[in-house]
């Protein structure tokens, strides 16, 4: 089954239900949204929007971390694992949200203190809190 969202930035999108992804708990800042579809930015970009079914203005940069950074590989506490229904990390997809001021991209930041996991078999993600004392919140991309 198909349903049309309202986007800002991509117009009127038909997507199928099944790529809806719920967040288990919001993402910090952003209570009311639960539901997200990943779009991709373009057909060879290794970048990805992760867009707001409910409000059409919401829509987040992201990326696999290992794309930007190979030694980024945290441990995803087993709560996290058991609230995304996976018997082990091996099953989980890590995304982080990128941050890149306007008309700087040289400035472009990587959240890698709180990445977003995905079940991407059940459509399941959220948001992840590691150790501030080992990741960045503002990891700058470019320096890499």
């Amino acid at each position: 089954m198909t349903t049309i969202i309202r986007t800002n930035r991509f117009g009127n999108l038909e997507i199928d239900e099944d790529k809806i992804i719920t967040m288990t708990t919001p993402l910090l800042g952003f209570a009311e949204e639960r539901q997200f579809i990943l779009l991709p930015h373009g057909p060879k970009s290794a970048f990805w929007w992760l867009q707001s079914v409910g409000n059409p203005d919401l829509a987040f940069v992201v990326i696999q971390p290992t794309i930007i950074n190979q030694a980024y590989q945290p441990a995803i506490p087993p709560h996290c694992q058991q609230e995304l229904q996976v018997a082990s990390q091996s099953e989980l997809e890590i995304l982080v949200i990128l941050t890149i001021p306007k008309g700087q991209p040289e400035a472009m930041t990587a959240n890698l203190l709180g990445p977003v996991v995905l079940n991407p078999t059940k459509k399941l993600a959220k948001q992840v809190l590691l150790d501030p004392a080992q990741y960045d919140l503002c990891w700058p991309v470019m320096a890499a």
